[in-house]
């Protein structure tokens, strides 16, 4: 007899999952995918100080995509495939009590299949672990009877951890591929860290002017060769952009293969969603706090980026991040400011900020069966060339089915003519 759907079930099955509760604060372990090795190992830091017993997963063996084989729909969403599993093989490790264990998602809330991840996740735990509870870190009001409690004090101390990650991530990539004596970009990388974390520690977090200047001197002292290499830009769907489970280590190869490679500033992809909701309001005639609220928002933080690059061009021995608002003028080149499902207007905005700034060979990282970012990735390439003549772009996918060396083989084509405009000089 065919079971009938009633509204009961549907509210049953909902319901019936384990929730986060104040005072697992101090006998849980929270567990927190490696999405943004940069940045997560700062906030890994930081949310220890906030009495949080956290760690930042580091499995990437083969059995990690399994795991999320097993629970996650090939079609669905590599990174999702890549989250579930890195928790699954964790559990399944026997490092954690998984009576005292939950793991957490952060989520952007836009139209995109990650505002599911929670769903999901819970969904393979279920079948696996069902006591572990699972945390939505979001500022777009999901998941709230689940969601990771951020207070004013805390979301500040995020704010600066992410500009200081951007800029640690973007000093270390300008100098690591040159560097002299081997190893010591990672000692000024680890200083660099070191001194965030006493600066959030000990007071003096918000002093960002100097702690910007105090990182740039720290990397700036290290001897690096002139040797002039190809720069490669890494652009895309967020997750794969950053993370080297999803990439395949792919910063790691760029270096191996001889290369500088530039990575975006996370920041970008903040203020992104910051002007999107502030463009709905102009778009669609909206009238709202929630608007004004985003406006004050980005002032500030924009006002903030401009004083971290003015810092880096008085200091002269690295290019600065990118201007936000010459990220806003190369979109409209492109694509309108409206197309933002996913990353959206961000990756042709960047690919062609990375093309003016001197980085034309540039890597469009592309999660399986992720559309709006081939739409507004791959879909670019062809007008993307149109504008800048040299302009030397390769779309990878990433899933579970496409393997290193092939990926590989398709960047190292990319560098080829890579190396061959370099020697004419273009």
């Amino acid at each position: 007899m065919k079971r009938q759907t009633t509204e009961k079930n549907i509210k049953d099955y909902k319901d019936d999952y384990p929730r986060w509760q104040p005072y697992m604060k101090s006998t849980y372990k929270i567990l927190i995918p490696d999405m943004l090795p940069w940045h997560f190992a700062l906030i890994e830091r930081l949310l220890k100080l906030e009495g949080y017993d956290v760690e930042l997963l580091r499995n990437e063996t083969r059995s990690v995509i399994d795991e999320g084989l097993k629970h996650v729909h090939n079609d669905t969403c590599f990174p999702c495939l890549c989250t579930v599993g890195q928790y699954i093989d964790a559990l399944k490790s026997g490092k954690y009590d998984v009576n005292h264990t939950a793991v957490i998602m952060s989520q952007s809330g836009g139209g995109c299949r990650a505002s599911n991840y929670i769903p999901l996740i819970r969904k393979a735990l279920r079948a696996e672990f069902p006591q572990v509870p699972v945390l939505s870190l979001n500022f777009s009001g999901l998941e709230k009877d689940s969601s990771f409690p951020v207070g004013a004090k805390l979301m500040l101390k995020l704010v600066f951890a992410v500009y200081y990650g951007d800029t640690i991530m973007w000093c270390y990539n300008q100098t690591k591929p040159y560097e002299v004596k081997e190893g010591e970009a990672d000692k000024a990388r680890d200083k660099a860290i070191e001194l965030v974390i006493s600066k959030f520690e000990k007071g003096g977090y918000r002093k960002y002017k100097k702690i910007t200047r105090a990182i740039t001197e720290m990397f700036s002292a290290v001897e690096r060769s002139g040797e002039k290499k190809v720069r490669v830009g890494i652009v895309g769907e967020i997750y794969v952009k950053y993370s080297s489970l999803a990439n395949n280590h792919l910063e790691d190869f760029l270096m191996s293969e001889g290369c500088e490679p530039v990575v975006p500033a996370l920041m970008d992809y903040v203020l992104y969603c910051v002007v999107n909701n502030i463009n709905d309001g102009r778009l669609y005639g909206k009238k709202s706090l929630f608007i004004t609220a985003n406006k004050v928002v980005y002032s500030i933080l924009r006002r903030m980026q401009k004083n971290i690059i003015k810092i880096f061009k008085k200091q002269g021995v690295f290019e600065p991040i990118h201007d936000f608002e010459h990220l806003r003028r190369c979109a409209d080149k492109v694509l309108n400011q409206g197309v933002k499902m996913g990353e959206g207007w961000l990756i042709p905005a960047e690919m062609a900020a990375l093309a003016e700034t001197g980085t034309e060979n540039i890597v469009c990282t592309q999660p399986f069966g992720c559309l709006p970012n081939h739409i507004a990735g791959k879909g670019a390439i062809r007008t993307l060339k149109n504008l800048y003549q040299n302009v030397n772009i390769v779309a990878v996918d990433y899933d579970p089915s496409a393997t290193k060396v092939n990926q590989e083989n398709r960047i190292k084509l990319m560098l080829a003519t890579a190396r061959e405009n370099l020697a004419a000089g273009k």
